[in-house]
């Protein structure tokens, strides 16, 4: 058995290098790339990955599964360039394939900033599915995609690091290009758009979940801003998709 480490890519050279490294228990590391302008491509063949240049075309599922297609493992990990295995994920993953049974595996994520810590609210850690058989492995969805195996699920132990933002610019790119594509996502489901329910009331109880009920007040100052931006991203979202119906997203 032998495991095919896909990583999706554009302009990531201040990643690359890190998420590679970090991938130790991988046996090809095949790194999907949307025509990076920076160096994003060289650092990663010259650390042995294979680098294949596929357009993402605002479709991350049809990327993700274009790389199930091009991997040669048995197996296919799923990674982010801004994530990172630890030490403990890579040993538990190189001896779970030494099992005689398939699973689809669930990893630990935590979220980590350069300067600040947050643990709660929206950076509470969460599980992704993201280590499964190749056979039967797949990705639905538009802007936050869904892995789907046919084999039974697990979870383990070790964590999976995951470098958030580098500063509030790249935020607020990802911000405006998230709220768009799921816009967009509700608007050719047929979803509707209150103006007083989902842009007035809505937003508030973004807010009061991740704030309060989740607790984001309990990291201070950088929780606080937080849990605003995912209002502002509720807001946001809604404001588009209102003016999609009303007017094809024109003012």
């Amino acid at each position: 058995m032998n495991i095919t480490a896909i990583i999706l890519a554009r302009n990531e050279e201040a990643h690359i290098e890190d998420c590679i490294k970090s991938i130790q228990c991988a046996d090809e590391i095949l790194v999907i790339d949307d025509s990076s302008t920076d160096k994003t491509a060289i650092l990663a063949t010259d650390l042995g990955a294979k680098v294949i240049n596929h357009a993402l075309d605002n479709d991350w599922s049809q990327q993700r599964r274009f790389g199930i297609s091009q991997a040669n493992g048995d197996w296919v990990l799923f990674i982010d360039a801004d994530e990172r295995i630890s030490p403990e994920l890579n040993r538990e993953i190189k001896h779970v394939i030494q099992r005689d049974e398939l699973k689809a595996y669930w990893l630990r994520r935590y979220n980590i900033f350069h300067h600040n810590k947050a643990s709660h609210g929206s950076m509470r850690p969460d599980k992704v599915l993201r280590f499964m058989p190749k056979n039967g492995a797949s990705v639905e969805g538009f802007v936050h995609e869904t892995f789907v195996s046919p084999y039974p699920q697990d979870i383990l132990s070790g964590k999976l690091f995951h470098y958030t933002y580098d500063n509030w610019t790249q935020y607020f790119n990802k911000f405006n290009r998230y709220t768009s594509a799921a816009a967009l996502k509700y608007y050719e489901a047929g979803k509707t758009c209150s103006f007083w329910k989902d842009i007035v009331l809505r937003p508030q109880w973004a807010f009061f979940k991740v704030y309060i009920l989740q607790k984001g007040f309990l990291d201070g100052k950088i929780g606080f801003i937080l849990s605003l931006y995912h209002y502002i991203y509720t807001v946001t979202k809604y404001v588009k998709l209102y003016y999609l119906h009303k007017s094809n997203g024109q003012l």
